[in-house]
């Protein structure tokens, strides 16, 4: 199994802020964008650099990269949901569209600029059984939906993993391949990879890179408090839904609902059901 998880930052930044896996990069975005904004090149603006932890600068963990036309990404990993998350990527996005400008330049230098942030929490709404996980945000004429080209600088892109239930068996593209692997690779190891991954030789790769991550001592504090942090969560969720569980059924006990019946829809075992 992969000894680390490649939700934590840290780990998403060195696995695919690094140029040696340029390829792995290009590859999750080309499996977030359009067709029509399919990436040849990429060159990382910010790579991963073990001298920035050692001094401190653990909070620049986002990936920030070019593509053959210009176009800039700002891509980001967070397990946390933050208040105003919205507002912060839509300034982390000016931040990015307005550097582009230097000192004695035009607008002419200004290039459409792309924040993809991969969350591991639900952060948009969703109607039950109509879940989206992936929504990619940007500037239109609200009356015909028209993009024009001077105004189509802005594309945020939401990846929420919660929401991505794909089974196994049904895992056909290459985002449903990523985004299996970023939710299951604690379960693999590059020699058990399920058929659906192993044939995709990027995930395969990302796979072996995680095999042999190691982390200095500042990195590892980091990593086991992000790590904790996610179990903490975890384990918090997990004691939500099973108090949910057990009030759903306590209603649907009194309602006559026989416990075979109560038990396929709450997950609850018999036991418990009789127990209530």
């Amino acid at each position: 199994m992969s000894k680390v998880n490649p939700k934590i930052d840290l780990v998403f930044k060195k696995l695919f802020g690094n140029e040696k896996n340029i390829n792995i990069l290009k590859s999750l975005l080309n499996s977030i964008l359009p067709q029509n904004e399919q990436v040849a090149t990429l060159e990382l603006k910010n790579p991963y650099n073990p001298s920035d932890y050692a001094s401190g600068k653990l909070s620049y963990l986002d990936i920030k990269a070019q593509d053959e036309n210009k176009k800039w990404y700002d891509i980001e990993m967070q397990i946390a949901p933050q208040d105003f998350f919205g507002l912060r990527l839509l300034f982390y996005w000016a931040k990015v569209f307005a550097s582009q400008i230097q000192r004695g330049g035009t607008y002419t230098d200004l290039h459409k600029t792309i924040v993809i942030s991969i969350i591991d929490f639900n952060y948009f709404i969703d109607e039950t059984g109509k879940e989206r996980y992936h929504r990619n945000i940007g500037l239109t004429d609200l009356e015909t939906n028209e993009k024009y080209e001077q105004t189509d600088g802005l594309s945020l892109h939401f990846i929420e993993l919660q929401k991505f239930k794909t089974e196994l068996k049904y895992v056909k593209t290459t985002l449903d391949r990523w985004l299996t692997f970023l939710n299951n690779a604690h379960k693999y190891s590059k020699d058990t990879l399920p058929e659906q991954l192993a044939n995709d030789n990027e995930i395969k790769t990302a796979m072996q890179e995680l095999e042999v991550m190691n982390f200095d001592e500042k990195e590892q504090e980091y990593y086991e408090a992000q790590e904790k942090f996610l179990l903490d969560r975890n384990s918090y969720d997990k004691s939500i839904q099973n108090k949910t569980k057990i009030e759903i059924a306590k209603g649907l006990k009194q309602d006559g609902i026989p416990n075979h019946t109560i038990a396929k829809n709450t997950g609850l075992t018999i036991d418990e059901i009789n127990n209530l």
